[in-house]
């Protein structure tokens, strides 16, 4: 097994064919011996989270909606939280360190009440995306994703229609081309 992606992105590439993930940007939460678990950045619905967990609305990071964070178990909830300071989280909960300044991304666990100064902001996805045991690495061998490094800004962003080519137009080389190939490559 490759080194772990837990805390990077995966960007789905153009040869990449299940509609699920075109063009998607996912959070890697977990990758181990045991396969990969991630949430789909890029999915804005149309469900605004009041409707979905009001109590945690006043913490949702804009668009201020619910996320489809996956085709696996898409009533599932998965929720990140963007810490506002430094306190204490459990190592266990933490799945993005905050290397880029802008603080940890934490696992949040939204059948309890919003911790009180804790948290800048959540966001809140329906399923998530999931591989079986080293079907995420035969996936990156045929050219079908690339991992890059995350920033917090990614997983809370603005401007989720953006967001890949966002992530492309930063990276090195000729990955960066790919930011502007375009949807429909027969109309270009």
């Amino acid at each position: 097994m490759q080194d772990s992606l837990t805390g990077r992105l995966l960007v789905a590439l153009p040869v990449l064919e299940d509609p699920n993930f075109e063009r998607a940007v996912v959070f890697v939460l977990d990758h181990d011996e045991e396969g990969a678990l991630g949430v789909v950045l890029n999915r804005a619905s149309d469900v605004p989270l009041v409707e979905a967990l009001d109590g945690w609305s006043a913490l949702a990071a804009s668009p201020e909606v619910v996320f489809g964070g996956g085709p696996v178990e898409p009533t599932a909830v998965v929720a990140l939280g963007h810490e506002l300071s430094d306190v204490p989280v459990p190592e266990s909960r933490v799945v993005h360190g905050g290397e880029d300044g802008l603080g940890p991304v934490r696992l949040v666990d939204v059948s309890a009440d919003p911790p009180a100064g804790e948290l800048a902001e959540v966001r809140i996805f329906a399923g998530y995306a999931g591989w079986a045991p080293d079907q995420l690495e035969a996936e990156i061998d045929q050219g079908a994703w690339v991992s890059v490094p995350a920033l917090a800004e990614d997983v809370f962003t603005r401007d989720p229609d953006r967001l890949w080519q966002r992530v492309l137009a930063r990276q090195p080389g000729r990955l960066r081309l790919l930011a502007s190939f375009p949807e429909d490559p027969s109309t270009n």
